[in-house]
């Protein structure tokens, strides 16, 4: 393994509404892309110390959204992209234990040794994971009326990956590209503006590594990125354990203010 190296995994897909008693609503396209890098800690686990970013972007042009018209509300709102900085764990015997979400997750389920659980079919080795999280939300409904949810958060993340047998059994690779797919089920984001409506986001997206970001992400999405958040090229140069990872719903509550209107 080296150190040194960055490695960029990628994303790309649609978000869909799902109501109760109503029709499925492809609602925007979600975008983007992580940069990462491992570094050895002293206690010989490893930190995968990474940056993300996320679009959401126009269903039929692809064009990156900055405003977006709710067909459930028939509101134009503000768009709030996902920039993510840091969101690391901690790589060790033992599967890591659930996001803190800035002290907001105070679970801490039995530990469970880390072995994954690649199936191999034929010349491809496969591997599902589902996280499913319950945590309090970030955004108080009291506070935030048109943002948030509810108290609590259901999120569940389900990750599918394929590699290649032969090259995960060859000891020169010092990393190895994957294909696979990305799902997720969220509270309806909090800039839809959608307050307590009962239903969900449902996400579903192809993801992988090894390709070059252009042979994946249009021009457009690029320049985007490099104009608004050209960090997010790069790696984090090294890992503070005392530096939280927050995730989009924190980053929020730090970032926006509640909707008045």
């Amino acid at each position: 393994m080296d150190e040194s190296k960055q490695k960029y995994g990628w994303f790309k897909g649609y978000i869909m509404a799902v109501r109760p008693n109503k029709p499925i609503v492809d609602c925007v396209g979600i975008e983007g892309f992580g940069v990462s890098r491992l570094e050895q800690q002293a206690d010989g686990s490893y930190a995968k110390i990474l940056r993300e970013v996320g679009l959401y972007t126009d269903l039929r042009t692809g064009e990156v959204l900055e405003e977006w018209k709710n067909p459930m509300t028939n509101e134009t709102v503000k768009v709030h992209p996902i920039a993510n900085d840091p969101f690391n764990y901690v790589i060790e015997d033992y599967f890591p234990q659930p996001p803190q979400f800035g002290g907001l997750n105070t679970e801490k389920p039995p530990r469970i040794p880390f072995i994954l659980p690649w199936q191999q079919r034929g010349n491809r080795i496969d591997m599902e994971i589902h996280i499913n999280l319950f945590y309090p939300n970030a955004l108080d409904p009291k506070k935030w009326v048109r943002e948030s949810s509810g108290p609590m958060v259901t999120v569940s993340e389900m990750f599918a990956f394929h590699v290649d047998a032969q090259q995960m059994q060859d000891p020169s690779y010092t990393t190895l590209p994957f294909s696979g797919t990305w799902g997720r089920i969220t509270p309806f984001l909090p800039w839809m503006l959608m307050g307590q409506e009962p239903g969900h986001c449902l996400y579903q997206a192809f993801m992988g590594s090894g390709e070059d970001l252009e042979q994946v992400h249009s021009r457009q999405m690029l320049d985007y990125v490099e104009k608004h958040y050209p960090k997010y090229f790069t790696a984090p140069e090294t890992y503070d354990p005392n530096t939280p990872s927050l995730s989009s719903l924190e980053l929020y509550a730090i970032e926006r203010e509640p909707f008045q209107g």
